[in-house]
């Protein structure tokens, strides 16, 4: 068996799959499998998956599903994964040539039989080799990840490497009729509850990373997807490590919960006080969330 899974969630993306496939054939320690979970594409993925399989250049394994969103893309791997490890590489990013013999490495040196990692993070560059936001304080060797903000002050997207027995023991991400997304940290919260990761200032993964300036995508998503946002929220207020962040989390339930018509937020909420407290907020946000993605909508009608 290998040691390690690199998985990919593709949706229509056989144009940009070949970097990944590319760089996954030139990795310098081979001992991996590259599962393909292809949640309901409607392009020529399957084709071009399957002329990659009979190249036998490396494993693969190709799985097709209904489209339910990256978050249940994520969910039909870790019930597919059987190795050691495992890491999410998406469909437009690659790995360095060294991703995965640097990443068995570390785990085999640092955390290998240690049942009090969960596994680790490494960093994540541009395509200009620039980290994405700020790297490990030089003197971190394990942390929680919700605390890396918070605590460390290390901000941007990280890669994460999961042991699969760990990943597993969570629960799936809930799937919601009509709704594309639930933010994936929810089970990495979880784990947070039981487990370190180990830290390293290391390159797992290249990403096209587009830094716009602009809060409307991510308006637009709390709009298109209110019910997974919601039930995240719900987790952060129960385990985020600051005040401050869980009243945070309880103004953006009380929006997603307007936009849902769930009156009985409150009741459902981990921080019925803090919930309360953060209404008014809540309201003022669900208002500015409607406003700003309604000009949206306007301005590129208008385009």
């Amino acid at each position: 068996m290998k040691k390690i899974t690199v998985f990919t969630p593709t949706f229509n993306r056989a144009y940009c799959l070949p970097q990944c496939y590319k760089s996954l054939i030139k990795q310098t320690n081979q001992d991996f499998l590259w599962l393909i979970i292809d949640d309901g594409s409607t392009d020529n993925t399957r084709e071009l998956v399957e002329s990659w399989i009979n190249e036998e250049k490396i494993s693969i394994q190709y799985h097709y599903q209904e489209n339910q969103g990256m978050h249940g893309a994520h969910n039909s791997a870790y019930s597919l994964i059987n190795t050691e490890l495992n890491v999410c590489i998406d469909s437009d990013d690659f790995m360095p040539d060294n991703a995965i013999e640097r990443i068995l490495t570390l785990w085999q040196k640092h955390g290998h039989g240690n049942e009090k990692y969960a596994g680790i993070i490494g960093l994540d560059i541009d395509r200009q080799g620039n980290i994405i936001g700020t790297p490990f304080p030089e003197n971190l060797k394990e942390c929680k990840y919700y605390q890396l903000k918070s605590k460390y002050n290390v901000v941007g997207d990280k890669k994460f490497v999961y042991r699969t027995e760990v990943i597993k023991k969570y629960p799936d991400y809930p799937i919601f009729k009509e709704e594309r997304f639930v933010p994936l940290g929810y089970k990495y919260m979880l784990i947070d509850q039981d487990y370190w990761l180990l830290c390293f200032n290391e390159v797992f993964c290249d990403v096209e990373y587009m830094e716009d300036g602009s809060s409307l995508n991510i308006f637009n998503q709390y709009k298109k997807h209110p019910k997974g946002f919601a039930h995240e929220r719900k987790q952060r207020m129960k385990y985020s490590y600051t005040l401050k962040e869980k009243f945070k989390n309880a103004i953006h339930y009380v929006s997603s919960s307007i936009m849902i018509n769930n009156w009985k937020f409150i009741n459902d909420s981990p921080k019925k006080m803090l919930t309360i407290i953060a209404i008014p907020f809540g309201i003022i946000l669900y208002f500015y969330i409607m406003k700003t993605t309604k000009k949206g909508v306007m301005k590129k009608s208008k385009e």
